[in-house]
């Protein structure tokens, strides 16, 4: 059986939409450039995952028009936690722009935040400069073209040269509406010696038959500048998720992912780094919890194309009940990439007989002056660990949670908004329960 790839959606549909957005001509073009290829190219090939059988095509509507907030009273009380009183925060309601506040200090700086149709507006030729050309290409397979043609939602982030941003840009991606089909797209430019801190979340409080989630990021850092960016997705059961997150660092720059994969449903997770300026350093870190029957695919690779580029991978995951995960880190090391360092750490903690955890660590290196290392485990809840918290008066069941929470730590730690990083604990006790 192949993956059905029939769309419930046509030209015209697309031409339609994008019209009652408003879209620059490009944009318009770019879509149908896009649903043009969409049959024509293959579908990814995640190693060792089979998604034949996958929902990736089959939705109820394209787009789902909700009501926007008046104001944060009336939001949920689950998004009211993990937000800052007076933060820089974007809300996005299935596919509505829903609520937006920036900071008169941070407006001043001549920072531009966003939903993604307004940016392609308001600052046409700047979105289009950056939007799928050096990050995710529409034509790399068929997925990616998908969301080209597809945009539905998303959030545009611009942080101009020599400002630096103290406080953190939140996104909320807020799913409430089961007919919902998520194809996001999320672009971040610092330009040179800047430097901002961009938390988001994608949320689901309700359950889906045939939900899917496309969601795409593009970040890049130019010269000396820096970004660190985190993210909690929570989709419910029924999402089938695709989600690319790719990053560019040029010169000196700095990019730091901490990544809570949390989602319930069936996941293909590609976060790549490129490294092409010399002396840029790119910084992964994840956490994934998966239960039930879910299957997921997590690859995650940094590629140094600059001399004396640092590239750092730590995945750490947690499977129970019958769900099983790939975790792919892929360290590659170009020709003329001289001094540069490329580690990587993986490791599986796997709660039940039934649960299957597989690490892949990849070192490819095309260059002979660098420094490169791998580590990677998969395997049970340490007895001696469990024994020596039991012999202080712990239940066995209690021993289990703080064991796990202290595996998991490194990455939650990283994120940068407490109520995020409550969040974060709080989805990981649930899940491991």
């Amino acid at each position: 059986m192949t993956t059905e790839t029939k769309l419930p959606f046509e030209q015209e549909d697309i031409n339609s939409y994008s019209t009652k957005n408003n879209e620059p001509a490009w944009l318009s073009e770019l879509r149908i450039q896009a649903f043009s290829e969409f049959e024509k190219l293959p579908m990814p090939k995640p190693d060792k995952t089979k998604i034949d059988k996958w929902n990736f095509t089959s939705f109820k509507t394209h787009a789902v028009e909700s009501e926007a907030f008046a104001s944060k009273e009336e939001l949920p009380e689950e998004i009211k936690a993990i937000i800052e009183e007076n933060g820089n925060l974007y809300i996005q309601r299935n596919n509505t722009p829903a609520h937006i506040n920036l900071s008169a200090n941070v407006k001043e700086q001549g920072v531009i935040f966003t939903d993604i149709f307004t940016a392609a507006r308001d600052h046409s030729e700047l979105v289009q400069k950056y939007f799928m050309k050096d990050g995710v290409k529409i034509d790399e397979h068929r997925l990616t073209a998908l969301h080209a043609a597809l945009v539905n939602g998303g959030a545009f982030l611009y942080v101009p040269k020599n400002v630096e941003i103290k406080e953190p840009i939140q996104s909320v991606f807020l799913l409430d509406n089961p007919d919902t089909a998520l194809f996001n797209h999320v672009l971040i430019v610092a330009e040179d010696n800047s430097s901002v801190t961009y938390v988001e979340n994608y949320f689901s409080n309700v359950e889906s038959n045939e939900g899917i989630a496309n969601i795409v990021t593009e970040v890049f850092a130019n010269a000396n500048a820096k970004v660190e960016y985190g993210a909690v997705d929570t989709l419910s059961k029924g999402f089938t998720t695709y989600v690319n997150r790719r990053g560019v660092a040029g010169r000196d720059a700095h990019i730091e992912w901490a990544l809570g994969l949390m989602n319930d449903g069936n996941t293909i997770s590609d976060n790549t780094t490129y490294l092409m300026g010399d002396g840029s350093h790119g910084d992964t870190k994840s956490v994934v919890v998966g239960r039930g029957e879910q299957k997921q695919n997590f690859t995650t690779a940094i590629i140094h194309h600059g001399k004396r580029s640092e590239g750092y991978i730590l995945k750490h995951g947690v499977m129970k009940d019958g769900a099983s995960s790939i975790f792919n880190g892929i360290g590659k090391i170009e020709h003329g990439a001289t001094k540069s360092n490329a580690e990587q750490e993986s490791r599986v903690l796997m709660l039940s007989e039934k649960a299957r955890g597989d690490a892949n660590p990849i070192l490819l290196i095309d260059e002979d002056d660098v420094t490169a290392g791998h580590a990677a485990s998969v395997g049970r809840v340490d007895p001696l660990q469990l024994y020596y918290l039991m012999s202080r008066g712990i239940t066995k069941k209690e021993a289990e949670r703080l064991v796990i929470h202290g595996f998991l730590a490194p990455v939650v730690n990283q994120l940068p908004i407490e109520g995020v990083k409550k969040q974060l604990v709080a989805v990981i006790e649930r899940k491991v329960q």
